[in-house]
């Protein structure tokens, strides 16, 4: 028994090839996509956390610690109030508001992913329990909005 198949000339591309040229160029027309996808994620992700610590120093809150990473999950940057309450801040960009835009992007799965890297980020901290903060920092369309108290630990 022998199959057909087909030569590359009449191949359909497949979705993800769909964005390249025949001559293997990225195609001009393609529209572009949010801030989180792509190459380039990290260091537009970096560029927005650089805004949004800076934005905090401003509101008097103090640096503690970037990028604190467990399996579990990830916090972007943990901030310290003048009165001593911690802060772990979620810090989100998007360029578009389709679904819900930036600030509604950290969905209950993020937030339980959040809480569990704060868990492990005070486990690692002998002393007094602090008391702790979840804040979101979004930007949307670049305009930056600051959810202080964007969700609690016991709600995960």
């Amino acid at each position: 028994m022998t199959r057909k198949t087909q030569t590359d000339k009449t191949r359909p591309t497949l979705c993800h090839a769909a964005a390249r040229a025949r001559d293997g160029t990225r195609d001009a027309t393609r529209r572009p996509h949010n801030f989180s996808a792509g190459a380039r994620s990290k260091t537009v992700g970096a560029a927005f956390e650089a805004r949004a610590l800076t934005f905090l120093q401003r509101q008097r809150l103090r640096f503690v610690a970037r990028n604190v990473v467990c399996r579990g999950g990830e916090i972007d940057l943990v901030m310290r109030e003048p009165d001593g309450a911690l802060v772990f801040v979620e810090v989100r960009a998007r360029t578009r508001s389709g679904y819900g835009g930036a600030a509604a992007s950290v969905a209950w799965h993020k937030q339980q992913r959040i809480v569990r890297a704060a868990q492990y980020f005070l486990s690692a901290h002998d002393g007094a329990m602090p008391v702790c903060r979840f804040d979101v920092i979004a930007f949307e369309r670049g305009r930056l909005l600051w959810l202080r108290d964007a969700f609690r630990a016991d709600a995960c």
